[in-house]
C-alpha cells in the first residue's frame, strides 16, 4: 500500500483503521492473544506501525524500522538497540515475514531477552484453507521453497514491505528442528493456528469488506470454538510463542 505522507509512512493504514470497525475488532482479538502470552516486565513491540498495541499493553515500547508519530524507537529487528538480558517480551504482529534475514532477528532475540523472557508473534499461516487466498489475492508472495535461515548483510535500501508470507509457517513446521539446533536457548512454548473466515472476508487493510462488523463478531465467536480442531488445516493465522531458557 502506498503511503500518503513521507513524514508518516503509516498514515494510509491508520486511515483505513479508523474507517473499518471489523478491522479493529479483528486486531483487538490479535492484541489480546499476544498480551495473554506475555510475562511480566519490559515489553518491546517490533513493527509497531500504527501504534495500537498500547491499548492492551500500555507500557510497551513501540518500535519500527520507519519513523512515524506513533513510534517510540526507530530500530531494525536485525540489530536491536537494547542491552543483553534486558527485555521480558518481544511482541510482533505481521512482522517476521517482512524481515530480510530472520536468523539475525532471532539471534538478537536470544541476546536481549532475559531468561524466561518471551517472543510472541502472530503471522500469516499457509494452510490448505488459506493458500489460494495468500497466493492469488493477497499482494505479498508465498515462497514455500525458501530457506528461512539464510544469513547476509541487511540492505538499508530494501523496501521494508518486501516479504515472504511462508516464513512463519516454515518456522513452525518444516524448519522447526533446524531452528532448535541453531537457537538452543529459545524453546517453543506454543504454536497455534486460528482465524478461519472473518479475516479474509474483512479485506484486511484494503478499503473494502465482505462482512459487516456485527456479523463478524458472531462468526469470530464460532471460529474460536472450533479453531483448535480446524485451525491447523484451514487457519489464516498462526501464533508462535518462544521462550528463552533459564528463567
Amino acid at each position: 500500500m502506498s503511503t500518503t505522507s513521507s513524514n508518516d509512512p503509516h498514515a494510509s493504514y491508520r486511515s483505513v483503521w479508523s474507517k473499518k470497525p471489523i478491522l479493529r475488532m479483528l486486531y483487538e482479538d490479535y492484541y489480546r492473544r499476544i498480551a495473554s502470552k506475555c510475562v511480566s516486565g519490559e515489553t518491546i513491540e517490533i513493527g509497531g506501525g500504527i501504534g495500537q498495541l498500547k491499548s492492551f499493553i500500555p507500557a510497551a515500547i513501540s518500535s519500527d524500522i520507519q519513523h512515524s508519530p506513533m513510534i517510540d524507537v526507530v530500530a531494525d529487528a536485525q540489530n536491536l538497540p537494547f542491552q543483553s538480558n534486558a527485555l521480558s517480551n518481544i511482541v510482533m504482529l505481521d512482522v517476521l515475514h517482512h524481515i530480510e534475514f530472520p536468523v539475525l532477528f532471532f539471534r538478537e532475540a536470544e541476546r536481549v531477552l532475559r531468561p524466561g523472557g518471551r517472543c510472541v508473534m502472530i503471522e500469516p499461516a499457509i494452510t490448505f484453507g488459506s493458500t489460494l487466498f495468500y497466493r492469488l489475492i493477497h499482494p505479498e508472495p508465498v515462497r514455500m521453497s525458501a530457506a528461512p535461515f539464510v544469513e547476509g548483510l541487511p540492505n538499508p535500501a530494501r523496501d521494508p514491505y518486501d516479504s515472504n508470507q511462508a516464513i512463519p509457517t516454515l518456522l513452525a513446521t518444516r524448519d522447526r528442528q533446524q531452528f532448535e539446533r541453531m537457537f538452543p536457548n529459545l524453546e517453543f512454548v506454543e504454536v497455534s493456528w486460528f482465524s478461519l473466515w472473518v479475516y479474509p472476508l474483512s479485506g484486511g487493510f484494503k478499503p473494502w469488506s465482505l462482512m459487516p462488523e456485527f456479523l463478524g463478531r458472531r462468526v469470530l465467536m464460532l471460529e474460536k470454538s472450533i479453531e483448535s480442531a480446524l485451525g491447523r488445516f484451514v487457519g489464516f493465522r498462526n501464533m508462535i510463542v518462544l521462550q528463552k531458557k533459564g528463567g
